[in-house]
């Protein structure tokens, strides 16, 4: 899995991208958290539930059935935020999907359930960049959880900023010729 810094990655550069207009603040930290929410199943290991089962790390909350449930709450939200229901919706079910799509891009663990209930299949990506962290906090602040964090600036980080500020320069772009042409 990535780190919890870099799965906030998605809502934060989302919101770079699409403004606080579109995306209040508010909205963006019930992203944020959304899109770590699936690693709670992590208490499944003190449970003694087993990793690999529905109910262990990378099972039920890191579906696709999880993600549109979640975006329950961002129905419920939404009037809050000065947000469209459905829009709040899926502001929070795509922060949510992104932490499994995110996981399938590492290169260790076992693999996302996605389609659960559907299909028992755990997938990864064909193409995994992302080295998977470490989870134990003595691990994580340690030389390898510095390679990963590094390597997660460059191949998760980078990419996204890059894609969000281009995407900003453009909506603020569109945004000027339409100031313009208003007046």
């Amino acid at each position: 899995m990535p780190t919890v810094f870099t799965h906030v990655a998605v809502p934060v550069c989302a919101a770079i991208a699409l403004g606080t207009r579109r995306v209040p603040v508010s909205a963006l930290l019930a992203g944020m958290l959304a899109s770590i929410a699936p690693d709670f199943d992590g208490l499944a290991f003190k449970l003694g539930i087993a990793y690999g089962g529905m109910a262990g790390h990378r099972g039920f909350t890191h579906t696709l059935v999880f993600a549109l449930l979640l975006g329950l709450a961002g129905w419920w939200l939404a009037p809050r935020w000065g947000m469209r229901r459905a829009a709040g919706w899926a502001w929070i079910a795509l922060c949510t999907m992104s932490h499994p799509l995110l996981d399938m891009l590492t290169n260790g663990g076992i693999g996302i359930a996605f389609f659960w209930p559907f299909s028992d299949v755990r997938y990864f990506s064909p193409w995994r960049p992302i080295e998977v962290s470490p989870i134990a906090l003595k691990k994580f602040f340690s030389p390898r959880g510095a390679q990963v964090l590094f390597n997660e600036m460059a191949t998760v980080w980078a990419p996204l900023l890059a894609a969000a500020v281009l995407a900003l320069v453009a909506r603020r772009s569109v945004e000027r010729r339409h100031g313009a042409a208003a007046a």
